[in-house]
């Protein structure tokens, strides 16, 4: 579902001149002959360049309001069925919505591109939530950090491959597009088959399910045969401390004072991930950058990924701090921060384009400076510390005026107070 489909400029005879683009809106042209054929061959008359701009901008943001979707419901569907379950029925929908992105031309149905950019969206949405928390603690302590900053490098690069494939030499013709479009099936279908032979997670298995053997028989599957008697003695005190504190909705972590501060600083990383200015050249309809964007995608790509791995690892340590009955309530929360500034940088971008011009990216500049200093200063550090650890170090300092009890130096039953931050 990450394969690029950049709102960029439309298509028409007085772009023909930018060369410099060609490969890039190859892809985009196809898939809007196809709209304009399809509709001349249903109705007998063409369909005028401002329609085909509405639909291929519904094209574009569908994905987003599907992914916005499956934000909201990852977070019940992952407490329910778990990361695992959720991941495997996940691939399912991805192949149904390459289903319908591969035969959308054959069945001469634009309709069924937005349904399967739509039914993307929705995976993307869970998947983001789902696939992060079951990462997250599928990995042993001392790989926790690694795991999920590869996680956000492989997702960067796959965008890369969808870019690379789009290119007229592989699949951005005029007879291979929906097979473009619906390449993301096939990785799908590998974790599909795949995913059955990993076990659920240790810490679901024992604090959801609350089956001992089976979070003895994961962690050793995972792990070997080695000693993990620390990391079960850190999973039986967060389910100590979950005794007196049943699984919080997502209304209830939003008012919760004790979390004020990791729901904050979480916001705060998904904002800066929004608003570091990679959406915006993604999203951006300016005609003299796309001139340079083929180039220029060679140099912001590995700053993508270094802002998108240094990012995966402060949120990890966020969601790590978190009581697992916040856990996916957060990631929720999370989500749909990142959805919204898919939407509202896609929406307002292109206005403060015409506003700025080419000064436009110094607000990002702006941006980035400031969310360095803050997470410079307020963020602790978590390497080789456990779960409970970081949970403590983020309690000793917060905006509420209790704490939620853990599982450290008080009892589980225990509640204390402090002044706010």
């Amino acid at each position: 579902g990450f394969l690029p489909l950049s709102p960029s400029l439309p298509y028409t005879q007085e772009h023909g001149h930018l060369k410099g683009i060609h490969n890039r809106t190859r892809p985009l042209s196809h898939i809007k002959m196809f709209i304009n054929k399809t509709w001349l061959e249903r109705y007998g008359s063409p369909l005028h360049q401002e329609t085909i701009t509405l639909l291929w901008s519904l094209i574009v943001s569908i994905y987003c309001v599907g992914g916005l979707l499956g934000c909201l419901c990852s977070g019940y569907l992952v407490v329910k069925y778990g990361k695992k379950k959720c991941l495997l029925c996940n691939n399912m929908l991805i192949m149904v919505a390459a289903l319908h992105m591969g035969f959308s031309k054959t069945a001469k149905s634009f309709e069924m591109i937005l349904i399967g950019r739509f039914l993307y969206g929705i995976s993307a949405g869970v998947c983001l939530n789902a696939h992060s928390q079951y990462l997250g603690e599928i990995s042993p302590k001392k790989l926790r950090g690694f795991a999920n900053t590869n996680a956000l490098v492989f997702l960067t690069l796959g965008k890369v491959l969808g870019q690379i494939m789009g290119l007229r030499e592989f699949l951005g013709t005029e007879s291979l597009w929906p097979l473009l479009l619906a390449v993301c099936g096939i990785a799908a279908f590998v974790q599909l088959v795949s995913l059955p032979f990993f076990p659920e997670s240790p810490p679901y298995l024992l604090i959801q399910k609350e089956d001992t053997e089976g979070c003895l028989k994961a962690m050793k599957q995972l792990w070997g045969e080695g000693d993990h008697q620390a990391e079960f003695d850190d999973m039986m005190k967060e389910k100590a401390a979950m005794k007196s504190i049943k699984t919080m909705s997502v209304l209830e972590v939003m008012k919760e004072p004790a979390l004020r501060r990791q729901l904050c600083i979480m916001h705060l990383l998904m904002m800066s991930i929004q608003l570091c200015g990679l959406n915006a050249v993604e999203y951006s309809s300016i005609p003299t950058s796309e001139l340079l964007l083929g180039r220029a995608e060679n140099i912001i790509e590995p700053q993508f990924l270094l802002v998108t791995s240094s990012c995966s690892s402060f949120l990890l340590l966020i969601d790590r701090s978190l009581q697992y009955s916040a856990r996916s309530s957060a990631f929720v929360i999370a989500g749909t921060t990142a959805w919204m500034g898919f939407i509202v940088i896609g929406m307002i971008f292109p206005f403060v384009v015409e506003a700025l011009g080419p000064f436009c990216f110094l607000i990002f500049v702006g941006v980035l400076v400031i969310s360095g200093i803050f997470f410079y200063l307020f963020l602790p550090e978590t390497k080789g510390k456990s779960i409970m650890e970081i949970t403590e170090e983020f309690s000793t300092i917060h905006f509420g005026k209790k704490r939620l009890p853990t599982a450290g130096k008080n009892s589980p039953l225990e509640h204390t107070f402090c002044t706010k931050f």
